[in-house]
């Protein structure tokens, strides 16, 4: 992995002072929108490994193949939280991320539910835009 000098999460810090600290487990994150960045930083990094760590167990996949798949993510823009926060036990991060298909562009819409387990902050679930 070529390691990024600016985040890929949009944040403005190093890499290594924001989302490389959350990947190579020198840090948690403190807040359902800091795990949130470092997700999306991980999809772009490709780090399977720290994705399904970050997963609730009752909800993420057996595996990952990104290595095979061809998105390249283009950006992220927080819209909003509900709770999260440091003290929370449940939190929600709507967002919009770009991304690429071959020679398509697209956008993803989705507010992401996060939970503490066990005193770290995991990704549970997207809500149902339909519901």
């Amino acid at each position: 992995m070529t390691v990024p000098s600016a985040c890929p999460c949009g944040s403005g810090r190093r890499y290594a002072a924001c989302c490389g600290a959350l990947h190579s487990g020198t840090r948690e994150g403190k807040t359902a929108e800091a795990l949130m960045r470092s997700r999306y930083s991980a999809y772009v990094l490709r780090l399977e490994a720290y994705l399904l760590r970050t997963w609730h167990p009752d909800t993420r996949p057996a595996t990952l193949d990104l290595e095979q798949d061809q998105t390249r993510w283009l950006g992220l823009n927080i819209r909003g939280t509900q709770a999260g926060g440091p003290t929370d036990q449940t939190g929600q991060v709507r967002f919009t991320a770009l991304y690429r298909t071959g020679a398509q562009q697209h956008h993803l819409d989705e507010e992401s539910r996060f939970v503490r387990l066990n005193g770290r902050w995991v990704y549970l679930d997207a809500l149902d835009p339909d519901a």
